[in-house]
């Protein structure tokens, strides 16, 4: 049997679409039983907060396999809860390589040190900027703003590099890893194929969605961090903090050959992945 916990959010649910459709026995572990049923899947969820430690315990008896898809800061307690034969795999994020601190980053820190630490059978999946899932914000989020702006401002110009990965590509690496038979703890960054410039991205996205190419307004990143709270006060346009220009000016580039020779996923390209996501064939 396989625990999904955090099965209501965009990437659990993704994957419980999956499982079930391949007959799989799983229990939804969630917070809230009323946004499970609004997923419209039909499994008998489990209800634990992840802060519970013995409603975590119950919601997990008799998994073989645990799927965190919530905050890799929750690791330890999912590892302790968890029956001691369990296998695991965790959703980390690559925030875990970013330069700048951040709560996420040291959550997802802290819960990769404590699986490998364990000694558990399993993997730990750092995915980049996830995008194609229902109800995402990322790419939806930069085609609205590109409708309302007529340029771009871009720290450095854009042009750091960013990897995103589709959430049908991460959905495909997660059923590889529940097929594995991990020897102990394992970490594997998953993302697209290729890293390009965040200004080909935002063009990319542009293209998808049906709008015109944006021109790029370089701007210093320590100003548009300065200028992000005023985002809020602006009425139609999606706020931005500046916590996410801060993460424009660092480069988000991975080796994806372990993704593609542990898991035997080859991640769909970037063009491919904005067609399914804008619902164009």
């Amino acid at each position: 049997m396989i625990a999904v916990i955090g099965a209501s959010g965009r990437s659990g649910a993704a994957l419980c679409r999956a499982l079930l459709a391949g007959g799989a026995d799983i229990v939804p572990v969630v917070r809230d039983a009323a946004k499970w049923r609004a997923t419209g899947l039909h499994a008998t969820p489990r209800v634990a907060d992840l802060t519970d430690a013995a409603a975590l315990r119950a919601a997990l008896v008799g998994a073989d396999w645990v799927v965190n898809c919530a905050h890799a800061r929750h690791a330890p307690a999912i590892l302790a809860a968890a029956a001691a034969d369990a296998r695991f795999v965790f959703l980390g994020s690559t925030r875990r390589f970013s330069r700048w601190p951040d709560d996420h980053g040291d959550g997802v820190r802290t819960g990769e040190a404590a699986f490998l630490a364990s000694g558990r059978r399993g993997v730990m999946l750092h995915p980049t900027m996830i995008y194609g899932a229902e109800g995402e914000d990322n790419v939806q989020r930069l085609a609205a703003l590109l409708r309302r702006l007529p340029l771009a401002p871009l720290p450095g110009g854009g042009r750091a590099l960013v990897q995103p990965i589709h959430q049908d590509d991460l959905t495909a690496c997660i059923l590889a890893a529940l097929r594995r038979d991990w020897a102990g703890p394992e970490t594997i960054v998953v993302a697209g194929p290729r890293a390009l410039p965040y200004r080909d991205f935002l063009a990319a996205v542009a293209r998808a969605a049906g709008l015109r190419r944006p021109s790029v307004l370089p701007i210093p990143g320590a100003v548009l961090m300065a200028l992000a709270p005023l985002t809020g006060l602006l009425p139609r346009l999606p706020r931005i903090r500046a916590a996410e220009v801060r993460r424009l000016l660092e480069d988000k580039a991975f080796d994806v050959a372990p993704m593609r020779d542990r898991l035997g996923v080859t991640g769909r390209s970037l063009e491919e992945g904005l067609r399914l996501t804008f619902g164009k064939a």
